[in-house]
């Protein structure tokens, strides 16, 4: 089993309690026919306006659901997972919130779709209630395709309608606004790979850094697969995809859409990238970015843009009580404060050729080994400790060649390695050589002997990051290179620091560091990562000549 579920057969109305059981009391409802009904309704429907009725298969989550709530939907029918709800399904929905001012139904523009709500509003018109259908064809992956699919444009579709039914409007007046944002609204997807169906194991259909555009909603292959490529290149292809179906002028509202597996973090940089493009100077209103028409787990997203006129823009701004929406909201530059004054160390660069020769060495020794390093935190950590340390040497190196670095006095020198690795370096690691750099060139101002001060150094590291030697961390390695120097020179300390390393591997308990939280069962016979790169660090110095 590799998904959070039961049974599959139950998994669609489980996650409907689950759901009603946490929103707002009062707010939402489900009509009593599970399993082969599965409504949810607004529970404080009065029946005095027209009535929105959207759904489709489950799996798009927060859709539908999320979006029933005064100044949108009325009522959503759930099918099960990518499969159309059943006529039946739909009628009582009608039934159960059509009045006299009537109901509508938006309907993404899906075969399965197509028929159940197409039926159910012919069987609720024999029966005497007013019902509308307007299908969302917004899908432009395939532009000969002679039905379109319907995908995450379908929330402007809701939003429109959703906001002249709250005001009253007739089931004309509201048809015409869903039918207007339908047919100049227009989507484009792409996905790094397809979603994994509940209760199935994962499976992939591309190969290695390629990607799909213009995929549907339910896992079906894309159009066309293209080479995968950075941020910027892929939302141009989207943007290229796109406006050949858009006005050549005019503002746009843009609906970025998390396909359900992707991080947070791609898909700011997405919405950036769509706003930098060169469609970006003509969009006013964004929605998300964030999942909102989602298809499982898959890694993609989607753009939905829309022309604004008055009436869009009225209507895609209005309030809802919808929990899912996040709201059209203008779209303007980043704001940007001054940092704070604070007081800043000063340093003053100046040369010595040792010492140049000792820093050149490390800092390239550690980008050599960046690899290996990020291979060995794989085991056991995030995989990141050979870029944490690598991206401190280059930072180191690049001060240095700026002629930033004070070479030629020691306490300044450790002052100044203090402070740029605790702004560049990253991570706890950046922090802790920080505070030994720091410490070290507090104590050299004292006039401390240069070993005993990096002794204190590493006192003060151990007192604030709680490691001991023994722990399986950096101090492993730092600990016994700092008695080596004292003992014999760099060498001395080199050979130390690798036997230090290498003793990690045999450390079955890690009690500081992320390899605290790994079993030991990872952690056999893998050294430490930070460790290596302390000794990785002392056999650069001693081949350099320290």
């Amino acid at each position: 089993m590799s998904h959070f579920i039961n049974d599959r057969t139950r998994l669609v109305t489980e996650s409907i309690d689950g759901y009603l059981q946490t929103v707002e009391p009062g707010k939402l409802a489900r009509l009593d026919g599970f399993p082969h009904t599965k409504v949810l309704v607004r529970q404080d429907w009065d029946k005095g306006r027209v009535a929105l009725i959207s759904g489709g298969g489950s799996g798009h989550e927060p859709s539908h659901a999320g979006f029933v709530g005064e100044g949108m939907l009325t009522a959503v029918v759930c099918g099960e997972v990518f499969a159309s709800p059943s006529v039946e399904a739909v009628l009582c929905a009608i039934c159960a919130v059509t009045g006299a001012p009537g109901c509508l139904l938006i309907v993404k523009n899906y075969t399965g779709d197509r028929l159940n709500f197409g039926l159910a509003a012919e069987k609720a018109r024999q029966m005497g209630y007013e019902v509308e259908l307007v299908f969302v064809a917004d899908d432009v992956a395939l532009p000969e395709a002679p039905h379109p699919r319907g995908v995450a444009g379908t929330l402007f579709v809701h939003k429109a309608a959703g906001h002249v039914a709250a005001r009253g409007g007739s089931l004309a007046e509201v048809r015409a606004a869903a039918q207007d944002v339908a047919a100049a609204v227009v989507s484009l997807g792409l996905a790094f790979d397809t979603c994994t169906l509940p209760g199935e194991a994962a499976r992939s259909r591309l190969a290695a850094g390629q990607i799909e555009l213009g995929l549907g909603i339910h896992g079906e292959p894309g159009a066309r697969v293209i080479a995968a490529a950075e941020a910027g290149s892929l939302v141009k292809t989207l943007v290229d995809g796109l406006r050949s179906r858009l006005p050549a002028a005019g503002a746009l509202a843009a609906l970025v859409n998390n396909l359900g597996g992707t991080t947070p973090l791609e898909m700011n940089v997405l919405t950036r990238e769509l706003l930098r493009s060169e469609i970006g100077p003509r969009i006013e209103l964004m929605v998300g970015p964030g999942p909102l028409m989602t298809a499982l787990d898959m890694h993609g997203a989607s753009v939905s843009l829309l022309p604004l006129d008055a009436a869009r823009r009225e209507r895609l701004l209005s309030a809802v009580a919808a929990d899912s929406w996040p709201g059209a909201r203008p779209v303007g530059a980043p704001t940007v404060l001054p940092l704070p004054v604070m007081a800043q160390p000063a340093f003053q660069g100046s040369e010595d050729a040792g010492r140049r020769a000792l820093i050149t060495a490390v800092g390239l020794a550690l980008q050599t080994h960046e690899e290996e390093l990020n291979a060995l935190d794989r085991s056991i950590g995030d995989g990141d400790t050979g870029t944490t340390f690598a991206t401190a040497a280059r930072n180191v190196l690049a001060a240095m060649q700026r002629g930033e670095l004070p070479l030629a006095d020691p306490e300044q020198l450790c002052l100044a390695l203090g402070d740029l690795l605790g702004k560049a370096m990253g991570g706890s690691s950046g922090v802790l050589l920080s505070i030994f750099f720091t410490a070290t060139g507090t104590e050299l101002r004292q006039k401390a002997d240069f070993v005993a001060a990096l002794g204190r150094g590493l006192a003060r590291m151990q007192a604030y990051g709680g490691a001991r030697p023994g722990d399986r961390t950096m101090i492993d390695a730092l600990a016994p290179a700092i008695a080596g120097l004292f003992q014999g020179g760099v060498k001395a300390a080199a050979e130390a620091a690798v036997g230090g390393a290498q003793a990690t591997a045999s450390m079955g308990k890690a009690r500081a560091g992320r390899a605290a939280y790994v079993n030991a069962g990872n952690l056999a016979g893998v050294i430490d990562p930070g460790a290596r790169a302390v000794a990785i660090a002392f056999v650069a110095a001693a081949k350099a000549g320290a």
